[in-house]
Parts: C-alpha cells; sequence; structure tokens
C-alpha cells in the first residue's frame, strides 16, 4: 500500500511534537499577586512579594492546606532583580509574574530613587505584563500588602479593583499601567500620573485609593489631593464618571450649608494653545453632560430653575479647574501635557521654549470655558419625598 504525502507528515509531527522539550510544572511555581517596594536604611531595595496561595496540597500530596490566603514573602538586594532572585531561598519555588496584579511603591523610594531604574527589570523581563498598574503609596509599601482584603482574594487584586472602581465611579484617581506610564515618561514634558495609595490617620485606618501622584524627571514631585483630581482628569480627557457637590448659594460656604449634587455622565475636554508674540494662553473647553443627583438647595420644576442649576455647576467646575491649574503653576509641573501639545504643533517652537518650559508654563494665562448640560433631573416619577 502506498502512503500519501499527508500520512508520513501526520506520522512524523506525532513523534516529533508528542513530547514537551521544555516542561514546566505548576508545583515548581509561586504566582506573585503584588509587589511592594520600600528602601531600607542603608539604601537597599527592600522587596515584599505577595503569592497567591493554593488551597489544595503542594507536591507530594493532596491534603487541604490548613491556612488559606496569601503569603508575604520580605528581600532585600542592591537591585529589583538581585531582590526577586533571593525569593526562592524562602519560598521554595521559582516567583512567577504572569499573573501580577499591582506594584506599589512607597513615597520614600519615589522621592530618592528614579522610578524609570526602579521598574527596569519589569519592564524588561518577558514575565511581567504591561498592563498591570503601578501606584505610589503614603509610608510603607508593604504595610499595605499586610492587610486582609475585604472581598477579593488577595489584596493585589483588592487594590487593583479599588484604582478601576475608583477612576470609573468617583474620579478622584488615575488609572496608569506600565505602558502608559512609559509613553508619559518618554514625552516632551517627561511628567507621569500615578493612583495614590493611603491611610487617613493611622494603620488602623482603612485602605484607600484616590488622589494622583506626580512624578516629574522620574522622581515624586507632587501629591494631587482626591478633592482635586477630578478636575486634573477632565483636562486630560481621562475622567469616567462621578459626583459634582455645588453649595447652596444663600449659603454662602461648602462647610455649613447645605450642597446638591450632580452625577456626571460624560466630559469631553479641549485644551488650546495661543501663542502671543513670546508668552502663551491656554484655553480650556469643558462639556460636560450628566443627572441631577440629590437636591437639597432649591427644587428644579421649571426651565428657569434647570438652568440656574447647570449655572452654578458650571461656575463650581470652573472654579476648580482655575485651582488645580493655578497650583500646577506654582509647583511649576505641566501634568496637563501643555507642552506636549505644542511639540506635536510647532517642533520648532517647542525646541526654543524646552530649555525653560517650567517658567513658560508657570507665567502662561488660562481661560476656562465650561459647558453644562442636563440630561435628567431625576423628576420622571414625580416627586419622591414632599416636604
Amino acid at each position: 500500500m502506498k502512503w500519501s504525502m499527508a500520512k508520513w507528515l501526520t506520522i512524523f509531527f506525532l513523534f516529533v511534537l508528542s513530547g514537551c522539550w521544555d516542561k514546566f510544572e505548576l508545583i515548581e511555581f509561586g504566582f506573585v499577586q503584588a509587589i511592594a517596594i520600600d528602601q531600607t536604611e542603608d539604601g537597599k531595595i527592600e522587596l515584599t512579594s505577595h503569592f497567591y496561595k493554593p488551597a489544595g496540597g503542594g507536591e507530594g500530596g493532596t491534603a487541604p492546606v490548613k491556612e488559606k490566603g496569601p503569603i508575604n514573602i520580605r528581600t532585600t538586594g542592591d537591585t529589583i532583580f538581585d531582590a526577586i532572585r533571593d525569593i526562592a531561598t524562602y519560598l521554595g519555588r521559582k516567583a512567577k509574574f504572569d499573573h501580577m496584579r499591582v506594584i506599589l511603591i512607597s513615597e520614600q523610594v519615589a522621592k530618592t530613587n528614579n522610578i524609570e531604574d526602579i521598574l527596569e527589570f519589569f519592564s524588561r523581563d518577558h514575565e511581567p505584563r504591561a498592563t498591570f498598574p503601578i501606584m505610589i503609596t503614603m509610608g510603607r509599601a508593604s504595610s499595605y500588602l499586610d492587610e486582609k482584603p475585604f472581598i477579593e482574594n488577595t489584596m493585589g487584586q483588592q487594590l487593583r479593583k479599588m484604582e478601576e472602581t475608583t477612576s470609573r465611579y468617583s474620579g478622584k484617581t488615575v488609572k496608569t499601567n506600565l505602558l502608559e506610564l512609559a509613553i508619559q515618561m518618554k514625552s516632551e514634558v517627561g511628567i507621569a500620573r500615578f493612583p495614590y495609595v493611603y491611610r487617613m490617620k493611622n494603620e488602623l485606618e482603612p485602605i484607600n485609593v484616590a488622589g494622583i501622584a506626580i512624578v516629574k524627571k522620574g522622581k515624586l514631585a507632587d501629591i494631587v489631593s482626591p478633592e482635586e483630581s477630578a478636575e486634573l482628569l477632565m483636562m486630560t480627557d481621562q475622567y469616567e464618571g462621578g459626583i459634582i457637590k455645588v453649595p447652596c448659594h444663600d449659603q454662602g460656604t461648602t462647610k455649613q450649608g447645605k450642597m446638591d449634587s450632580f452625577e456626571v455622565d460624560r466630559v469631553e475636554t479641549k485644551l488650546i494653545t495661543a501663542v502671543e508674540e513670546n508668552s502663551l494662553r491656554i484655553r480650556v473647553k469643558t462639556k460636560i453632560k450628566g443627572a441631577v443627583g440629590e437636591l437639597h438647595c432649591a427644587p428644579i420644576v421649571t426651565n428657569e430653575e434647570e438652568k440656574k442649576f447647570s449655572d452654578h455647576v458650571q461656575e463650581k467646575v470652573t472654579q476648580e479647574i482655575k485651582k488645580v491649574v493655578e497650583h500646577l503653576q506654582k509647583k511649576k509641573l505641566d501634568a496637563i501635557g501643555i507642552g506636549n501639545q505644542i511639540y506635536r504643533k510647532d517642533p520648532s517652537l517647542w525646541k526654543r521654549w524646552k530649555k525653560d518650559w517650567d517658567e513658560r508654563f508657570a507665567r502662561s494665562q488660562l481661560e476656562i470655558a465650561v459647558d453644562v448640560t442636563v440630561t435628567d433631573t431625576g423628576m420622571n416619577v414625580g416627586k419622591p419625598l414632599p416636604k
């Protein structure tokens, strides 16, 4: 019987591909969920690796593990890679970074070291994915991995979900992964924005992921508060959703008076630069659409009342944007990327301005135009609670 070429090729591949030339078993690895980077007193890297602990038994048996949950392994070294290779001496397995959820960097490390150098290993090695978030922490980064998660299986996953939901629903922080960080750091202004992790008072307080850490030339330069983060996100077109609180005008203060709430559905912002002789004018045009969330100041029944409410929201957002920009100008931090826009628009002009850009940005004039559209007043089912 004469065999066809297809049959001979089938037999060949069955023999050649039936075995694994580079075989690894699951029990040889420890899967890293999170990394915390701190610094020792003598300047070395202190690495805390947060591992997922499987519920089943280890090698040689299938008996259930009595203590479930993640474990932390702390190592030190002159470099990140040095500290990582020492993990095996404690864990008995090779650390694997394919499923890492987050990296935490302490303020101390971010202030005294170049973050690009700190993250060199994770951007060069083939295992870590470029989509994991990077956060700056108040105090020691490792202390946040010692906490127990509220609902997720590990603190690594808990922190990642906190970053995602805070950015999406409250507009109080930014989402930054390794890939986005590389793009920001290599931009003309060289400024990157990170989520900020902190506790309100002490280690007994719940963990918050809110606020934005600003890194300039590789080092931590400033922290934007959660209250001011929304306007910064609006100007960078990263605002996904949140609430704008509007004080009652007849009360005169937000501390003592009651407040209305406006739920934001969509924000579109355009930053327009205008060069006048040797000076710069920045125009911020923001369009906001949303619905009335809660009313304590005045009813919205007529078109005039709706217009008055939208004007109040517009006034509040305008004031907050101005406040944030003035803060950035005082710190000489172009965190909204005006310099990058000038470079794209006129490279020759940017070449002349780049060397003293910090001063030019601080002196630039600002114009703000905010347009607010109320899409829903919440009165489609009538007045819910009579007064």
